[in-house]
């Protein structure tokens, strides 16, 4: 037996723009929080800012899995590319920065490097992620009806 579901339109659009939404914030709060270790840090406790700054990019590293696995199968075509698209800019960047993030840090060292390696993240991340979320508030989102098996 099957049943009639809506995803409302609205639905749709948040889901779309989920991923950015959290990644936009998250790459803030540590660019913010080695920011302020810096801020607060004195000579003695100088690795503070790395201490601040890296928890919230691993533990969105992590969660953020199952954030795009929720929404990789959405039934709106749109709402999946434009997780995918947001997913395919975190994770390539991160795992570019894997690589080249040890030899951009240590070019200038210390909490330089982190801000290095963490701004070039924001950089690269962040602009796209605003432009795809302002383009899916702009996309013109319809209802969807589908239908879902009832398991008696």
């Amino acid at each position: 037996m099957k049943a009639k579901r809506v995803i409302t339109a609205s639905s749709s659009r948040f889901a779309a723009q989920l991923f950015n939404f959290i990644t936009v914030g998250v790459l803030l709060i540590s660019l913010t929080a080695l920011l302020l270790g810096k801020l607060l840090a004195g000579h003695k406790i100088g690795f503070l800012p790395f201490v601040l700054s890296l928890p919230p990019v691993m533990i969105w590293l992590g969660a953020s899995i199952f954030v795009y696995a929720s929404i990789a199968h959405h039934p709106n075509p749109r709402t999946a590319h434009y997780n995918k698209w947001a997913g395919y800019r975190y994770y390539g960047v991160m795992g570019s920065l894997v690589v080249f993030g040890q030899p951009l840090y240590d070019l200038l060292g210390g909490w330089q490097g982190l801000m290095l390696v963490l701004g070039l993240a924001v950089t690269i991340i962040v602009p796209w992620a605003l432009f795809d979320i302002y383009r899916a508030a702009r996309e013109p989102w319809q209802d969807m009806t589908i239908e879902v098996a009832i398991n008696e």
